[in-house]
């Protein structure tokens, strides 16, 4: 419903002219740009490059985050030890890092994967360990209690119960690095949906702007829609 209000009220402020073609283009004229970007395989690319860069930043992020979320949820000692620069980095503008990053890396494929790591990563961490927290203290200790060492109740009591909350930290965490990987290809490349947003921009082409922003506007509904499936599937026990 809310995607027919949307378009309705786009609709109508075209015709009523309430801003100037050139800056409000139509949902015809949107729709004919994205076309013909399609056809001549400029929006293929663009979509392949960016789904490239947040796909091996994210799993970066992702495969050393749990494990490290999981170990300060875990033990005070670790947490002690680590949680305080993950909350100091965690506080730097995600921004601040793209010329760094710029002059450390060059702008190829390596510095993106970098700021959609750092935007993702922190966050990830500190999120993991809430979730690993929230596991169920009765749980741990009937663990205990059967003689389990620390590594078993690990493994088989706070990974498990864990999971599911640990999954939906994930699908948020998605939904942040869709954002950082625009952001570096603003600043600093030569393909992906930020460049060409950001070539769009000087040339004053808002039906190009707009499609680009729908187009990640889409990419973004479509992995959150296929993160929650997947979770529903791989925790029904959970729901149950």
């Amino acid at each position: 419903m809310g995607f027919v209000l949307f378009l309705l009220f786009w609709i109508t402020a075209r015709q009523l002219d309430l801003a100037p073609k050139l800056l409000l283009p139509g949902p015809v004229e949107v729709l004919g740009r994205l076309a013909k970007l399609a056809g001549d395989g400029t929006l293929t690319s663009d979509m392949a490059a960016s789904v490239w860069r947040i796909t091996v930043g994210f799993l970066a992020a992702t495969v050393i985050a749990i494990p490290i979320g999981v170990l300060i949820g875990t033990y005070r000692i670790a947490e002690a030890f680590i949680e305080p620069f993950v909350d100091f980095v965690r506080y730097m503008p995600v921004v601040s890092f793209v010329p760094l990053t710029m002059v450390w890396m060059g702008i190829d494929d390596t510095q993106k994967f970098a700021i959609v790591f750092i935007g993702t990563f922190f966050q990830e961490v500190l999120l993991v360990m809430d979730n690993t927290k929230r596991v169920p203290m009765e749980l741990v200790n009937i663990g205990r209690t059967l003689g389990m060492r620390d590594a078993a109740v690990l493994v088989r009591i706070v990974l498990p119960s864990a999971a599911p909350l640990i999954w939906d930290t994930l699908r948020i965490s998605l939904g942040w690095a869709w954002t950082w990987v625009v952001v570096a290809e603003l600043v600093a490349a030569t393909s992906g949906l930020g460049y060409r947003t950001n070539v769009a921009i000087r040339f004053g082409q808002m039906d190009t702007i707009i499609g680009y922003l729908i187009v990640l506007g889409v990419l973004g509904l479509v992995t959150d829609q296929v993160m929650k499936a997947v979770g529903r599937f791989l925790f029904r026990w959970a729901e149950r």
